[in-house]
């Protein structure tokens, strides 16, 4: 077994508010982070995806942002991090996010019109995160080349309108964490 799966397998399952938490390193820093897990979800992204095409790598902060970095530091292209801060900086791009559990502005620097991006993100739920970041990255005239999230809830996700390549995906069921198939492509 993949130590992907396994840590999924493996993950405590929180109740807030209705919506049942997954708790694990990949997608909450939470048990500690093996690098060896981190490496090899990094290597399997790295597989589903052609980087001579890739000149950024897109991913909202925060937990985006470990998965972002290991494969950014695998395939020297460097990445911008969507952040929950203005700073008023030129060229500033605002987006609105709604999920299934929060609404918040995010912000994006330093895409430009024809720059092609990879978008990468720890986990897929509602698609709302995902959705406001394409959406942006469109109107700004990027290019995105592919989107890869490591973990999607396939019991969450709707139509997104684009393709999303996926390690795993997984549904929460009698309080625990099934695997439902991994990897694949689906078309939202």
């Amino acid at each position: 077994m993949e130590r992907l799966e396994r840590s999924l397998r493996e993950a405590p399952i929180v109740e807030k508010d209705g919506y049942h938490y997954f708790v694990n390193p990949i997608s909450d820093g939470v048990p500690t982070v093996d690098p060896r897990l981190l490496r090899e979800v990094g290597v399997r992204i790295v597989q589903q995806t052609d980087f001579r095409s890739i000149d950024k790598i897109v991913t909202p902060a925060a937990m985006g942002i470990h998965i972002s970095t290991t494969v950014s530091l695998m395939t020297d292209v460097p990445i911008v991090v969507v952040r929950k801060r203005e700073y008023g900086l030129d060229g500033e791009t605002p987006l609105y996010k709604e999920t299934g559990y929060e609404e918040s502005q995010m912000y994006i620097n330093d895409v430009y019109a024809g720059d092609r991006v990879l978008v990468i993100d720890d986990v897929l739920s509602t698609g709302g995160t995902l959705s406001a970041i394409v959406e942006a990255l469109g109107d700004i005239g990027a290019e995105i080349q592919d989107v890869i999230v490591a973990i999607r809830k396939a019991d969450g996700t709707t139509d997104l309108g684009f393709e999303v390549k996926t390690l795993a995906d997984v549904v929460v069921e009698d309080g625990e964490v099934e695997i439902v198939e991994g990897p694949q492509a689906i078309d939202q």
